[in-house]
C-alpha cells in the first residue's frame, strides 16, 4: 500500500485509525508525530499556515504532510527507516523545523549542534550509533569530516526555495533490510544527550508518544489555538526549542515562525513584522530583549502577544515583573528536562495565580517531593527532591544500566532537582542537588543568593556558585554583571547580601564581568565556573 494511500484512509476515517494515547490534562494526544499533522489536515487546516520563516514565508499543513510522506518514502529508497537513527546537523530555521517533524515520523532523529568541533561531532556520532548524518549540502564543516572519517553515510539536504522547510535528500543509499513506512507510538522518535556537565553525556530516548503527550500538556497549559503564532528563537538542538515552540505550536494547529537563533539585535524586527501571540526562551534571552526594550516602546504597544514563557532556567522574580510591566502581559515560567520531554510543571494563566520564584503547578506527569528514605513528602512536608512519572517521561537512558538504576526510585524518576510543594500544589525548586553548596557542612542554595543579589538596584545579573576552600571544602562565590552606568563596590554588595541572609551565605568572593559564560543554550551554569573564571583555593 501506498503512502498517500495510507494517508487516504486515515483522512477519511482518522479517528479510528490514529494512535491515542491519553494525556494527563485531560485533551486526547494523538499517539504519533505524523498523525497530528493528519489530524489538522483532516479537519480543514490544509491550507493553514504550519511552519512560518523569518521572511514571513509559509508552509501549510497540508504541504508539511505531502512533504513528510515524501521524504520518509525517500528514506526508505536511500535504506534508512524505523529505529535507525539519523543525526541531523542543520542551522536553526524552517528547514531544521520541518527536518525534526518529518524525519522523526518514520525514524530516529539526533539533531546535534552545528557549532561543536570536530572531537565533539566525533564522539556524539559515534556514541549514538549514527547510520546517517544529514548535512546542508555544499556545509564542508567539521561534521562532515568526523562523518567521513566515521565512514557514516551523508545524506544531502537540498532546500526547495519556493517554501519554507521544503526539501530534498539526496545521497549514496545503504543496502540491508529496511522496515519502512512511519514509526508506531513506541518507537524513538528523538534521541538527544545530557549536557554531561558533571559527567559523561548519557543519550535521552523519547519515544513518539512521550514527544505527543509533551506538545500536548503545553498546548493545554497555554491554552494554544489555531490562530497563535509563537516566534521560536530557542536552539532546534535542544528539547526546549523542539517541543515547547515546534511541536506544541503543531499540536494545537497554531503556526510557528522559525528564526536563525536569538539576536536582540533584530528580536523586536521580528515581534513587528510577524506578530507573534507568544514566545518562549531562558532568562538569559528576556534579559536581553529587556535591555533594549526601551526603545522600542511602540514595537511592544503593536505587538500581539498573549503572554511570555520561561523555561529551562530559574527565572529571577525581579525579571518575571519587569517583563510584565514591559510588556504588559503575564510571564510564565515553566519547568522542564530533556528526560521529560521538556514539560513537567508551569505556572498558568490569569485569572489561576502566577507564583513568583515557583515554577507553578503540576503540567502534565505527576510531580512529588521525594525524601532521602525514599517517602513522598507530599504537599507542606518539606524540602526533597523532585521526581516525577508519566506518558511523556522516558523508559530510561540508552544502553546505560547504572544510570537507570540511579535515575529510578520506586517507579519515580528523579529529576535531581531539590523543591518543596506548597499546600497548593505549586512547586518551587531551591537547586540543583549538584550545585548546592557545602560549606563546611553548612549546605546553602545557590539560588537564595541570586534572588537577594538581584534585588539590589545596581545588579543586572547574577550566579552564584561553588568555589574551592583549603579548610571548608567549599566556599560561596558569585559572578556579577552591573546595570549599565551604575557602581558598587564588593563591600557594599557583601552587606547588602549580609542585611538579609545569614553571615555563611555571605559570597566570599565577588567576580565582577561584563557577560557571564553561558551553555549552548543561553543558560547560566554554575557547576564548573569556578573553574572557567580561574579561581582557585
Amino acid at each position: 500500500m501506498s503512502l498517500t494511500f495510507k494517508r487516504l484512509n486515515l483522512l477519511n476515517g482518522y479517528t479510528t485509525r490514529l494512535t491515542i494515547c491519553g494525556a494527563e490534562t485531560g485533551r486526547k494526544a494523538v499517539g504519533r508525530v505524523y498523525d497530528t499533522i493528519i489530524k489538522l489536515v483532516a479537519s480543514g487546516q490544509e491550507t493553514s499556515p504550519a511552519i512560518i520563516s523569518a521572511e514571513d514565508k509559509v508552509l501549510t499543513y497540508g504541504s508539511l504532510l505531502r512533504h513528510i510522506e515524501s521524504c520518509i518514502t525517500r528514506l526508505n529508497e536511500l535504506g534508512f527507516g524505523r529505529h535507525d537513527r539519523v543525526a541531523v546537523v542543520l542551522p536553526n530555521g524552517p528547514v531544521m523545523a520541518s527536518a525534526f517533524v518529518t524525519i522523526a515520523s518514520g525514524a530516529t532523529i539526533a539533531p546535534l549542534n552545528p557549532a561543536y568541533r570536530y572531537d565533539e561531532f566525533e564522539f556524539y556520532l559515534k556514541d549514538l550509533g549514527a547510520r546517517a548524518v544529514v548535512l546542508m549540502q555544499g556545509e564542508d564543516g567539521e561534521a562532515r569530516r568526523a562523518a567521513q572519517d566515521l565512514s557514516i553515510p551523508i545524506l544531502e539536504m537540498c532546500p526547495v526555495s519556493h517554501s519554507p522547510g521544503l526539501f530534498e535528500l539526496d545521497g549514496e543509499g545503504v543496502s540491508g533490510d529496511v522496515t519502512e513506512g512511519f514509526s508506531e507510538a513506541d518507537d524513538v522518535a528523538l534521541i538527544l544527550h545530557t549536557s554531561g556537565t558533571t559527567s559523561r553525556p548519557k543519550i535521552v530516548p523519547l519515544t513518539q508518544a512521550n514527544l505527543c503527550v509533551s506538545a500536548e500538556n503545553i498546548a493545554t497549559t497555554l491554552q494554544l489555538k489555531n490562530d497563535d503564532l509563537c516566534l521560536n528563537v530557542m536552539p532546534l538542538f535542544h528539547i526546549h526549542g523542539l517541543i515547547a515552540a515546534v511541536l506544541s505550536s503543531l499540536a494545537a494547529g497554531g503556526s510557528v515562525a522559525c528564526t536563525s537563533g536569538f539576536n536582540a539585535l533584530n528580536f523586536f524586527s521580528l515581534v513587528s513584522a510577524l506578530k507573534p501571540s507568544w514566545y518562549t526562551a531562558v532568562p538569559t534571552m528576556h534579559q536581553a530583549v529587556l535591555g533594549r526594550a526601551p526603545r522600542n516602546k511602540q514595537i511592544i504597544e503593536d505587538s500581539r502577544l498573549r503572554f511570555i514563557r520561561s523555561s529551562s532556567s530559574s527565572l529571577p522574580p525581579q525579571v518575571m515583573h519587569e517583563l510584565e510591566e514591559t510588556f504588559g502581559v503575564p510571564v510564565i515560567e515553566s519547568y522542564g528536562m530533556t528526560e521529560a520531554a521538556h514539560q513537567m510543571a508551569s505556572n498558568p494563566l490569569p485569572p489561576a495565580q502566577r507564583k513568583p520564584g515557583s515554577v507553578g503547578l503540576a503540567a502534565g506527569p505527576e510531580v512529588e517531593i521525594m525524601g532521602e528514605s525514599g517517602d513522598l513528602l507530599g504537599p507542606d512536608g518539606g524540602i526533597g527532591e523532585i521526581v516525577i512519572k508519566g506518558a511523556n517521561v522516558t523508559k530510561g537512558y540508552d544502553s546505560n544500566p547504572q544510570a537507570n538504576s540511579d535515575a529510578f526510585k520506586k517507579g519515580w524518576f528523579r529529576t535531581g532537582d531539590q523543591g518543596f510543594l506548597d499546600e497548593g500544589g505549586y512547586l518551587t525548586i531551591t537547586g540543583r542537588l549538584k550545585e548546592i553548596i557545602n560549606r563546611g557542612g553548612e549546605k546553602i542554595s545557590p539560588r537564595e543568593v541570586d534572588d537577594v543579589m538581584m534585588d539590589h538596584p545596581a545588579v543586572s545579573q547574577v550566579v552564584t556558585f561553588a568555589c574551592p576552600h583549603e579548610k571548608l571544602g567549599e566556599e560561596v562565590a558569585a559572578a556579577v554583571v552591573l546595570k549599565e552606568g551604575t557602581e558598587v563596590t564588593e563591600r557594599e554588595l557583601r552587606t547588602f547580601v549580609g542585611e538579609r541572609l545569614a553571615s555563611f551565605k555571605v559570597p566570599s568572593k565577588l567576580v565582577f564581568l561584563e557577560e557571564i559564560p553561558k551553555g549552548q543554550t543561553g543558560k547560566l551554569q554554575r557547576i564548573g565556573l569556578a573553574e572557567k573564571l580561574g579561581i582557585s583555593p
